[in-house]
């Protein structure tokens, strides 16, 4: 017992040195890794230093360890066909032989002493190129047990299977025919169209608006969404805007006419004393003061008002099973508005917000056509919102 906390003490000493301290810790939890890494970087500073044995017995200790416990698991993993367990053996030996690679420029590694510290350093490209050609036969048995399976989640399984295989071997044989051929089957393809119930004409330029798609920024790497039908593609999904109602108000005018009076001042005038002359001052100068006077004037409010009201239902449908997944409420309302004024009178009596409207024209009302076209591009705000929060998977 006195032994154990003996030796415990001694690491803890040694863990409260600054320069070995992430060092010790990364040997002491079996991050044998990191404990290369630090130990080299401190090593590739000033291998001569006299404070270095610290190190060079750290990074001598962490590399035996690191060989021992990679040879230890890839013998379990000799037992393994499975491509985690090939793909592992791949990579083991890559950090082995990187690892050796990163110690090399140090070699040799001296201690205070003279004694040499040891590196049993091994040439592992053979192993390496085995265990590569063994990974890259095995992802492609992989992608292509995905693509058999035929669903859409297995096809994009293999794309991803597909990817990881070019990143070992982009010259395998027909690769990119094979990556497109899991793109393609693992992509929904979503046929888009519109349905007008209304009894209304949506102008053919709204129409393609809002059918383009390209606009609503729904960019996926697993969707596609046609306007136009290809008979090539599997559609999987369909989307239609579904409208129900098209309603033009009639061009409405009225009027308001509301009077104005003001008290403003009109010049000065003298003051007047009893004696019918005009007041002094103590300076004997002429008393005066403002003239005050009522002024009016009469003004007109003309208001030109005409609405477009549209409403339908975004519908989601699964082609595949011919069924209704979803619909969404979508409605939109324009309003043309246009107010002026006009006015009789003296001028000076109206106010700041009666000389505002009088500076506006009447303007002419919007065809049906356009204000049909100006509430769509209310709709098409909303049917992005609609899109973007339910995506299809």
């Amino acid at each position: 017992m006195k032994k154990t906390v003996f030796i415990l003490s001694l690491v803890f000493l040694f863990l409260s040195c600054n320069s070995s301290k992430k060092n010790l810790k990364a040997l002491l939890t079996g991050d044998y890794d990191e404990a290369i890494e630090l130990a080299v970087k401190k090593l590739q500073q000033d291998k001569t230093s006299g404070k270095n044995d610290d190190r060079i017995d750290i990074l001598e200790n962490a590399f035996q360890k690191l060989v021992e416990q990679s040879q230890s698991r890839l013998a379990l993993l000799k037992n393994s066909n499975s491509v985690s367990a090939t793909k592992e053996t791949y990579y083991i030996y890559q950090n082995l032989a990187e690892t050796q690679e990163t110690i090399y420029p140090l070699l040799p590694l001296n201690y205070i002493t003279g004694k040499q510290a040891t590196f049993n350093l091994v040439d592992y490209n053979s192993d390496i190129i085995t265990a590569k050609k063994d990974l890259i036969s095995a992802l492609a048995i992989e992608a292509q047990y995905y693509m058999d399976r035929q669903t859409i989640q297995d096809y994009r399984t293999a794309y991803n299977v597909y990817c990881d295989l070019e990143e070992l071997d982009p010259y395998y044989p027909n690769l990119r025919d094979l990556k497109d051929d899991a793109q393609f089957y693992g992509t929904d393809f979503v046929l888009v169209s519109l349905d007008n119930r209304s009894g209304q004409i949506i102008p053919m330029g709204l129409e393609n608006d809002l059918l383009d798609f390209n606009t609503y920024g729904l960019d996926d790497f697993w969707t596609q969404y046609h306007s136009n039908i290809n008979q090539n593609i599997p559609y999987n999904y369909g989307i239609t805007l579904y409208f129900t109602n098209i309603a033009i108000s009639p061009e409405k005018i009225s009027e308001k006419t509301e009077n104005r009076t003001k008290k403003i001042q009109d010049g000065w005038e003298y003051t007047i004393n009893t004696n019918s002359k005009s007041k002094t001052d103590s300076i004997n100068n002429s008393v005066k003061k403002a003239k005050y006077i009522t002024v009016s004037a009469q003004v007109t409010y003309t208001e030109r008002t005409k609405a477009a009201y549209v409403e339908g239902n975004v519908i989601y449908r699964d082609l595949i099973n011919n069924r209704e997944i979803n619909r969404y409420p979508l409605a939109s309302e324009f309003v043309f508005e246009n107010i002026f004024a006009r006015f009789r009178g003296d001028e000076r009596a109206l106010t700041s917000e009666d000389n505002r409207f009088i500076k506006l024209s009447p303007m002419p009302f919007p065809t049906s056509e356009q204000m049909i076209y100006d509430a769509g591009e209310d709709i098409k705000y909303r049917l992005k919102e609609i899109l973007n929060n339910n995506r299809l998977r």
